[in-house]
């Protein structure tokens, strides 16, 4: 491999990042290591890697949000090393822009194949301006300038959007600061959990079908055959929305269909 690479390995687990840092380093890589998602994405902005590999379990941004996000300013090669293992989890990476997934635990020497083999296969860049292409085959340099790309939020990894509250006095959001508060106390949220909320919020005492929430949430138009993974992670925002406030039950399960928010209030 050329010895002018860069990677930029996303792992929040100290071991196993090591190991794919000192594997890469052997091929040739420039290695930089992100701990989280929101250092992820500003790492990616700076040093415009070739190659990230990304879990997808990190403490801060679910890393399917930081793949959609890499993908928004980069074309590298994207591989997924994740300890998810369901068939959902593998489409819904792949969809979102990853060009591999590699389950945990897995051989060295795959992983080294398999980077070894995406770089093998041609790679035309979207984002690159046809102005810039047509200059490389006339040799001739051109200034191109670059697009204001969204701020994101350093903490989240969020992108910035304007504050718009939805909800009720007992349960509110801001879509702005991504905050949900019950009953006053503010409730912590996966980047998941508060979109999937969201939406439902959004529509109140409508039913959504799960296989909507897959293409809202995910910002995908394939629906895999099971959608289990909704249910997953709706069980996870319900239990923390019971802990702050046990009497209410704004989330209902409508059988063989999907979730219904009901309004609090009028």
């Amino acid at each position: 491999m050329q010895k002018d690479r860069r990677a930029v390995v996303v792992e929040d687990d100290h071991d196993i990042g090591d190991v794919i840092c000192t594997l890469l380093e052997q091929a040739g890589f420039d290695v930089v290591v992100a701990r989280s998602g929101a250092e992820a994405l500003t790492l990616v902005r700076e040093h415009q890697p070739d190659l990230v590999t990304l879990d997808l379990s990190l403490p801060d941004i679910d890393g399917v949000e930081v793949c959609r996000q890499i993908r928004v300013t980069s074309d590298c090669y994207v591989i997924v090393i994740s300890a998810r293992t369901s068939e959902v989890d593998r489409l819904v990476g792949l969809e979102v822009g990853a060009d591999d997934y590699l389950v945990k635990p897995f051989s060295m020497r795959e992983l080294q194949a398999r980077v070894a083999a995406l770089f093998r296969r041609p790679r035309t860049s979207d984002l690159v301006s046809p102005a810039i292409s047509a200059a490389a085959q006339a040799h001739v340099e051109v200034t191109v300038p670059v697009p204001a790309l969204p701020p994101i939020n350093p903490a989240t990894g969020a992108v910035y959007s304007p504050a718009h509250p939805l909800g009720c006095d007992d349960l509110s959001l801001n879509t702005g600061s991504r905050e949900v508060t019950v009953a006053g106390e503010e409730v912590d949220l996966t980047r998941t959990e508060f979109d999937l909320l969201a939406h439902l919020v959004r529509n109140p005492g409508v039913v959504v079908p799960r296989e909507d929430l897959m293409r809202a949430v995910w910002s995908t138009e394939f629906v895999p055959d099971s959608t289990h993974v909704v249910d997953v992670h709706l069980a996870n925002l319900r239990r923390k929305l019971r802990r702050a406030a046990a009497d209410n039950e704004w989330i209902r399960t409508i059988r063989g269909v999907g979730f219904r928010y009901d309004p609090c209030c009028p």
